[in-house]
């Protein structure tokens, strides 16, 4: 007949066991940063930003952080595990603003010769006026810029990201392009975890 375990030994096991666990949920190893920024001076970018945000929160374990392009700091950029970039379309291109955070990429932040942001996820939006007016163009030109530092890019939303248009028939965002953006925060995040997940075995 086999001895009991004394209670005591269950006990110490236990307690042994929790500090690993607690280490793990406290320093954030199981959860993924997404970082969401944008430049935006109608409001549309920033209200697609909120939305593609709330789809990344709504993936268990993800730490967002919004902010405009302006504000982003290099922390910011390399403690991220993806990176949510939009824009408005400005003569069928991205806008000034978004353009000088990618520059400030080595510029202000050095990502070179470490290639810094590789293997990072990253993915686009972009707003604009009308139906054809540059949104996909915008898009490709930060998913470019994204692929230029040896990033992942995805899509989500859309062929290339989510997108709105903000003028003639479709004034302001509404709720199917709300959605969409939902959709390429959730999908990001989704793709992130995995990424991180794969790079720990």
């Amino acid at each position: 007949m086999a001895r009991p375990v004394p209670w005591l030994v269950i006990l110490c096991a236990g307690a042994f066991a929790l500090p690993a666990a607690s280490s793990l949920a406290a320093d954030g190893a199981d959860s993924v940063a997404v970082l969401v920024t944008y430049h935006s001076l109608s409001g549309n970018t920033e209200k697609m930003a909120r939305a593609v945000a709330e789809g990344a929160k709504a993936v268990p374990g993800a730490r967002v952080l919004l902010k405009r392009v302006g504000d982003v700091t290099g922390n910011d950029l390399f403690s991220s595990d993806a990176l949510i970039v939009g824009s408005p379309v400005y003569w069928s291109n991205m806008s000034g603003e978004v353009k000088t955070f990618f520059d400030n990429w080595q510029l202000k932040f050095g990502v070179f010769p470490e290639f810094k942001m590789r293997n990072k996820v990253g993915a686009a939006f972009a707003t604009g006026g009308q139906v054809s007016g540059g949104k996909e163009v915008t898009m490709l030109t930060i998913l470019a810029a994204m692929l230029g530092n040896q990033m992942i890019v995805v899509s989500g939303g859309g062929a290339f990201g989510a997108s709105a248009t903000t003028e003639g028939d479709s004034p302001g965002i509404d709720d199917k392009e709300l959605a969409e953006a939902r959709d390429l925060g959730r999908r990001v995040m989704e793709v992130a975890v995995l990424v991180k997940r794969g790079a720990r075995k």
